[in-house]
């Protein structure tokens, strides 16, 4: 049976986009009471785009560590934290920043309505109540997550993303301004994480007429900035913000592949972040994806990224193994890679000789 898929609700885009937030939150304060629950990427705690948010008396603003990728446990003691002082859910939970601040809003929003901890939550259609209003501004771009029908946490036991028809944001901010500070080199890790998703997304068992379409327009925005010379001008800001949004489309209707299944073991034991850890794996990703990965290393001499060599030297066996456990359980991946006897193809030790060569 074909999934009739919920998208993202409203899309406001453009130039200074963001001075608009005030225009998205008001028809939503209607009781005595409401209130706005902001968070920001503490990046920005001081700095002026902080005194731009449209805040209202008793809107309540969280800074929130993203040295970590975003954990289950952060989120339940938010919604607790905020419960506890207002006593009732915000009209509407605001992430402004990269694909972590985001993801923990979409999450956050959910567990104002759904009980128990979020790690209850991790998997395909686990979330039986719609959550409160939820805005998301991407102040970087190309982890999809501002349209995705996905918002990854790593719980207890996993790296997983909740995901189903209530996990979409209601709007979506794009301002390109808003990106044209980031600093290099997480510019380029984080919008790798768009190109890798267009290069899954469009190779693998699961590619859809839909999927392809809005992946090949993607991935071809990317070609066109990382491949032009001058990735960091304001014209290519904006054709990566767009790239992010359609390459986060595309996935609704495909799926990801071997870079990301891999990336997320090597993420649950290592921590390291999404973006740089899709590099790292993706570059030693030859043999599933060849031309893409020769078109990546050129993207990289480039834009002089020098990708980090040896970051698994100092794990033990055992942590690989655990990284090899976490990629094992991500089936659905690796049945759009390899079709559905993929345990044939991908196989323990594949994957651990992968892991050994970073």
């Amino acid at each position: 049976m074909l999934r009739n898929y919920k998208a993202v609700g409203r899309v406001l885009y453009g130039r200074n986009a963001f001075a608009q937030l005030d225009d998205i939150f008001e028809p939503l304060r209607v009781d005595a009471g409401s209130y706005v629950l902001f968070l920001l990427d503490e990046y920005f705690e001081g700095k002026d785009l902080v005194k731009r948010i449209p805040m209202k008396n008793g809107d309540l603003i969280r800074f929130m560590d993203v040295t970590d990728e975003p954990k289950t446990k952060v989120v339940d003691a938010l919604v607790e934290e905020v419960m506890n002082e207002k006593g009732m859910a915000p009209v509407s939970v605001v992430g402004i920043g990269g694909g972590s601040v985001m993801d923990y809003a979409k999450a956050t929003r959910l567990m104002f309505t759904n009980p128990g901890s979020s790690a209850r939550y991790q998997g395909l259609d686990l979330i039986k109540n719609k959550g409160v209003h939820c805005t998301v501004v991407p102040t970087i771009s190309g982890t999809g997550a501002e349209v995705s029908m996905t918002t990854v946490l790593t719980g207890p036991e996993k790296k997983l993303g909740i995901k189903g028809d209530f996990t979409p944001a209601d709007q979506v901010v794009l301002d390109p301004d808003l990106i044209s500070s980031v600093p290099d080199p997480q510019h380029f890790y984080t919008a790798m994480d768009c190109y890798i998703h267009n290069v899954e997304a469009l190779n693998g068992n699961r590619k859809t007429v839909m999927g392809a379409s809005l992946g090949r327009e993607s991935l071809q925005l990317c070609q066109e900035i990382f491949l032009s010379g001058n990735s960091r001008t304001p014209e290519n800001d904006e054709k990566l913000m767009v790239a992010s949004y359609l390459g986060g489309l595309s996935l609704t209707y495909s799926e990801v592949g071997a870079c990301h299944a891999i990336s997320y073991g090597l993420a649950t034991v290592t921590g390291i972040h999404h973006g740089i850890g899709n590099c790292i794996v993706f570059n030693q990703l030859d043999e599933f994806y060849p031309e893409e990965v020769k078109e990546f290393r050129k993207m990289m001499e480039i834009n002089k990224v020098d990708l980090p060599k040896g970051v698994l030297k100092d794990y033990s066996s055992e942590d690989i193994e655990k990284m090899v456990d976490v990629a094992l359980t991500l089936t659905f991946m690796w049945a759009h890679v390899a079709g559905p006897e993929w345990e044939k193809v991908i196989t323990r030790e594949k994957l651990r000789d992968l892991y050994m060569k970073m």
